[in-house]
């Protein structure tokens, strides 16, 4: 993994129009996320948390500041620029599953390897799968599956191509207490062995504990 931080924001805003008018989303916020640190995102419902991620990920762009994901200012890049940064080395896992529902969970995983034309593409989902325990489940669709177990493969979809950043929002946010703490687990313990960095989006707050970090977002300030 390279050495330049994975991301870096700095003095941020987000402004949106609405019908009373324009409201600040996020306000002059900065922070940066070191390679292989794990940073939670925390704070109250429209904080901000959401569109933060958005925006660390380049997919938006915020009305003021700067934000640098890989070392490359995402000002400079168009959005076909973007996605190409963002391929094989920044993925994002959100609170709904966004499984692929007529692909199996094999294929689901696979798939971001296959546009990158990876030969080992089935290999590698076959051994990702796995690593969630999930081998069993290589043929099942996603409606065959429960909710942990959905959250297992966009987790194992999210990491076979080994980014250097994971973007996690809410990860554990549609699961009961047993299985958020599986994917917890899994997530946690995962990305540590990638040597990924990760930004997570929780309102956990056991859930955040478990980070390096915590920037803690209220009515759009850090």
């Amino acid at each position: 993994m390279s050495d330049v931080p994975p991301l870096a924001v700095r003095n941020v805003s987000l402004t949106l129009p609405s019908a009373a008018g324009p409201v600040d989303i996020l306000k002059d916020l900065s922070f940066s996320v070191a390679p292989r640190e794990r940073v939670a995102i925390t704070g109250p419902s429209g904080s901000g948390k959401s569109s933060l991620i958005a925006l660390a990920a380049g997919l938006e762009r915020p009305t003021g500041g700067s934000v640098e994901l890989l070392g490359q200012d995402l000002a400079r890049l168009d959005e076909d620029g973007r996605a190409r940064l963002r391929r094989g080395r920044v993925s994002l896992v959100f609170q709904a599953f966004h499984l692929l529902p007529n692909m199996t969970a094999l294929e689901n995983i696979a798939a971001p390897l296959e546009i990158a034309r990876r030969p080992d593409a089935e290999a590698v989902a076959r051994t990702w799968l796995e690593r969630v325990g999930l081998a069993g489940r290589a043929r099942h669709y996603p409606h065959q599956l429960s909710g942990g177990e959905q959250q297992r493969v966009a987790l194992a979809r999210a990491l076979a191509p080994r980014p250097a950043l994971l973007f996690a929002d809410e990860p554990t946010g549609n699961l009961d207490a047993a299985n958020a703490a599986k994917v917890a687990d899994l997530l946690f313990g995962l990305v540590a062995e990638e040597g990924a960095a990760m930004v997570l989006v929780t309102h956990d707050p056991a859930l955040a504990a478990r980070a390096d970090r915590q920037v803690r977002l209220d009515g759009g300030r850090a």
